[in-house]
């Protein structure tokens, strides 16, 4: 009996998770309060139930509950592999996982370069009035004055180019036991990250145009914060494994989890790039560059 009940393959068969379920709700529920808090901005009402709904607080209890999922999944996962039930194949299929949720986000920009490439490549079809309206049949649109791209913008680059640098120091580092190279490397890359955030912060304050003012404003700011929103969830990835490290997790055969977010944080760097040559220097050439 012992023996039709023995494990004799590499999968592991997960114990019964409230997690999906819990984390179904709280995805439904961000939905639902994201249309009422955007109701709510435009003075409307939203009625579900004879219940006026219009606000911003299912969408913050909504918000709450997925991180809850997230932090409680996760450390579900975490778990698993102390127990020893992440053999390689199913190491192998959680860097798939990676792997396709990457790729799902890389389709996540290109929706917005292209958005940003077609304002830009054709601002004035005659079969778009509404478009040359908005560009003046020029672009960047006639009146925009651009950031320079050799000045927070290079800073940043440059910044970000060294947090990869330090990302890859650390994964080295764990990859010959050396403890104390892998907790530097994260301390300098987590430093980096932080820095590039407030630098794209002052620069959002300090740009001469704004998200509504122009279709310029709205595809830069859609496209370069999506990044920066990325780039702060990249740094609190990279904190975890820090805390992690800490407590003497990952080994050279088993670290999934910092893998994952250095893969993570590579991919960061890389969009930066394209979003750096595409819209801050090709996509501003020929504007007045703000003082």
């Amino acid at each position: 009996m012992a023996e039709t009940h023995s494990k004799n393959h590499d999968y592991h068969i997960v114990d019964p998770s409230p997690w999906p379920l819990i984390g179904g709700i709280g995805a439904l529920m961000m939905a639902i309060g994201g249309i009422a808090y955007m109701r709510s901005n435009n003075d409307e009402e939203l009625i579900m139930l004879g219940v006026d709904i219009a606000g911003p607080w299912i969408f913050l209890i909504g918000t709450l509950i997925v991180l809850y999922t997230m932090f409680g999944w996760w450390s579900d996962t975490i778990k698993e592999a102390h127990a020893g039930d992440h053999t390689p194949v199913v190491s192998l299929h959680l860097r798939y996982g990676m792997i396709m949720f990457i790729a799902s986000e890389v389709m996540f920009f290109v929706a917005w370069f292209w958005a940003f490439f077609d304002a830009s490549l054709f601002p004035d079809e005659a079969a778009q009035v509404a478009r040359t309206e908005f560009t003046g049949g020029q672009w960047p649109p006639a009146g925009i004055e651009v950031l320079d791209p050799l000045h927070l913008p290079l800073f940043n680059t440059i910044i970000l180019l060294l947090s990869g640098t330090t990302v890859t120091w650390a994964h080295h580092s764990l990859m010959n036991n050396d403890r104390a190279g892998l907790k530097w490397g994260l301390i300098l890359t987590i430093a980096l990250g932080v820095l590039f955030s407030f630098v794209q912060v002052y620069e959002y304050v300090a740009a001469p145009f704004t998200f509504s003012g122009s279709i310029y404003g709205a595809t830069f700011f859609m496209a370069t914060g999506f990044h920066g929103f990325h780039v702060l969830v990249g740094t609190i990835f990279l904190i975890v494994c820090l805390l992690r490290a800490m407590k003497g997790h990952f080994t050279p055969k088993q670290h999934f989890g910092f893998e994952a977010a250095a893969w993570y944080w590579h991919f960061v760097d890389v969009v930066w790039l394209f979003l750096f040559f595409s819209i801050y220097v090709w996509g501003s050439w020929g504007a007045p560059y703000a003082g």
